[in-house]
């Protein structure tokens, strides 16, 4: 049929894409070496890509290098990549490609060459210091500035899809916390909400972000709030997923209290099948998620938790997050009373965690925040119900756009 592509047309525009990759390599960071492999299924080969800190080498076929990430796709779709007509981010959700192995290196390898014409990639993976700090930030997108912020335990892959779906209109910065995923694990970090925000705030500073919409979910909506409360001045809107409030009842408070953090730097070996039932237990519908993707994110945290840092963080965080306190001179409710930017809550109907009940306490402290309630969700919306939530967040970003002037002559005026 007229307008089709030949199997030896579409492999050698194939191959002339692979063969661009060197003189297109951005470089990366002194010490990096990592290995991808590319297969592409309806042409039925596979191409070796090394890159290193200063040079990209692409053969066609394997070595017995082991590879750190091989992603599945068709050619089509990879033509697409190089071309710059689709993010890796994109693809992924559109289950254009698979991945397995090392799913940061995945989504990171469009960001290490550029696109055809010298133009820069449509999102970069990097780190940012922030004290004595490493942040892993992914950014893509133009315009107004979001921060996303994962969970506990999650890292910025929770918040892939967010990401792909505000980029249109926002440029996104999607991060790992320090002491989650690829950035770094300090022994000696505090790892609650108030030290998260300070450094949350410290990397705001490095991107040169004088203001910015703030999404967090569990955790990371604890965070987000924490930084709404020391500099609002910071946040144009606050969306809170399932977010990490202060727990009312805490009958086990004495246990915890006891309990140390420390005994995650003892080895030990995290079973896959554990991990796996605690990841389902986040979703109330398991049919909404693609068995993949599931298998894909428990192989990531047993990665991650491999190293002792992470599983310190990890005991830290959940620790502080039992602990504080929620009434109180200095509890976490009376301090939300006072939070200024506009909140959206978003709460899971089924949410195991952070069930919706906690939205009465929210209301009584906090009678400006709106709050939904997304039924048949657990505590992840953004990947149970994507498409609903990222079109909560959207909307809430608009009307919180519009008021911001106002509310910023109305603080000026106060201040004179």
């Amino acid at each position: 049929m007229p307008g089709e592509v030949s199997r030896p047309q579409l492999l050698a525009s194939v191959e002339a894409a692979f063969r661009s990759l060197p003189d297109r390599y951005l470089g990366a960071d002194s010490g990096f070496d990592s290995t991808c492999h590319v297969r592409l299924g309806d042409v039925g080969h596979t191409w070796e890509v090394r890159c290193t800190s200063h040079a990209a080498r692409v053969r066609r076929g394997v070595t017995r290098r082991k590879p750190d990430v091989t992603i599945t796709t068709d050619a089509a779709t990879w033509l697409r990549l190089r071309a710059g007509e689709l993010s890796g981010l994109e693809a992924f959700r559109q289950r254009l490609l698979s991945v397995r192995g090392n799913l940061d290196q995945a989504v990171g390898f469009e960001g290490l060459f550029r696109l055809p014409n010298g133009r820069p990639p449509l999102l970069h993976i990097y780190d940012v210091h922030v004290g004595r700090h490493r942040v892993s930030t992914l950014t893509m997108g133009k315009g107004p500035d979001v921060l996303l912020i994962h969970g506990l335990g999650g890292t910025r892959a929770s918040l892939f899809e967010t990401a792909a779906d505000l980029s249109p209109r926002y440029r996104v910065h999607a991060i790992d916390l320090p002491g989650f995923g690829s950035s770094s694990k300090p022994a000696t970090g505090a790892y609650n909400a108030r030290w998260f925000a300070e450094i949350v705030l410290g990397l705001l500073d490095q991107l040169g972000i004088s203001r910015a919409h703030i999404v967090g979910n569990s955790m990371g909506g604890r965070v987000a709030i924490e930084v709404g409360l020391q500099a609002p001045e910071r946040v144009t809107a606050l969306g809170l997923l399932c977010p990490g409030v202060a727990f009312v009842r805490r009958g086990f408070h004495p246990i915890v209290r006891l309990m140390r953090p420390e005994l995650g730097m003892l080895p030990h070996t995290l079973h896959r099948s554990l991990i796996a039932s605690q990841f389902w237990a986040m979703f109330h519908d398991r049919d909404r998620i693609d068995p993949d993707v599931a298998s894909l994110m428990v192989e990531e945290f047993r990665r991650i938790y491999a190293s002792r840092g992470a599983r310190y963080a990890f005991l830290s965080s959940a620790r502080n997050i039992y602990l504080e306190a929620p009434f109180g001179r200095h509890g976490f409710y009376p301090r939300l009373a006072g939070l200024e930017p506009p909140a959206l809550f978003v709460w899971g109907s089924h949410d195991p965690l952070i069930p919706p009940a906690f939205g009465r306490h929210v209301r009584q402290w906090l009678p400006s925040a709106e709050q939904v309630v997304m039924q048949d969700c657990g505590h992840v919306p953004q990947v149970e119900h994507p498409e609903e939530c990222n079109r909560l967040l959207l909307d809430f970003f608009a009307r919180a756009e519009v008021a911001a002037p106002a509310a910023t002559g109305i603080r000026r005026a106060q201040a004179a």
